[in-house]
């Protein structure tokens, strides 16, 4: 680990929160900041204390953990902004990725700032903006919609909305619904809209779909649905 004595960037300061990205798949992405902070502060908040517990096996780290996830997030966020506040230092987690990113992470750090409390971020692994980086799609804009509602007639007015939206669409799906967006892009967008479907980002199987969208669903549909998923669709006037 880097010698904290050179960066002081690398040592937790007492009362302070921070938001650490941790690998989206690939475990050799955690930054060597995230290592130092992740062994270093007094608590540790994640979505699962196995996955996080995990992570921190494989780099040879021991810290406490606590589970802050969907279930609880209201009410362990103002635990541990008590705790930040009586002088802790403590680092929030996602399973993967970014925190507060479609993933819990929001409520804690909008409890410290109403607080006055020190947020400070440790960026590194990120599936949308890794995603967009390698797509070949617009990048000088885009929406992040996260996960959409599962329910097909939201999916299906989501695309309607934004059918002539200026900028980039960016969205998460789940493997259990993959198939079906991949199926309403095409009737509600055209088959001709440029969209990207990638999987597993990171990982031994990662997969990208580029191209018309009636293509990327063909492809789609042959091929495996299980993992996670990020889909960019272009603007209506892009060409590949």
């Amino acid at each position: 680990m880097a010698d904290a004595s050179v960066n002081p960037s690398l040592t937790p300061q007492p009362g302070h929160l921070y938001v650490v990205a941790t690998p989206i798949g690939n475990l050799a992405d955690l930054t060597e900041r995230a290592r130092a902070i992740l062994g270093s502060v007094d608590l540790i908040a994640c979505e699962d204390t196995r996955t996080t517990g995990g992570l921190l096996t494989r780099y040879g780290l021991r810290r406490d953990l606590i589970a802050y996830h969907d279930h609880n997030e209201i009410e362990v966020a103002e635990r541990l902004a008590d705790q930040l506040a009586a002088g802790k230092s403590i680092a929030v987690v996602s399973d993967a990725g970014t925190p507060a990113i479609s993933d819990p992470g929001f409520r804690l750090v909008r409890a410290c700032h109403r607080r006055g409390l020190q947020v400070v971020p440790v960026p590194g692994a990120c599936a949308v903006a890794a995603v967009l980086s390698a797509s070949g799609l617009p990048t000088n804009g885009f929406l992040f919609a996260g996960f959409l509602v599962a329910k097909t007639a939201a999916r299906t007015a989501f695309l309607e909305k934004y059918r002539d939206f200026e900028f980039t669409l960016a969205l998460y799906e789940s493997c259990h619904r993959i198939d079906k967006f991949a199926v309403e892009i095409v009737e509600k967008l055209g088959p001709d809209r440029v969209i990207c479907i990638a999987r597993e980002v990171t990982k031994l199987h990662e997969t990208f779909l580029i191209g018309r969208a009636a293509d990327v669903r063909d492809r789609l549909l042959k091929g495996s649905l299980k993992g996670e998923f990020v889909v960019l669709i272009a603007p209506a006037d892009f060409v590949l």
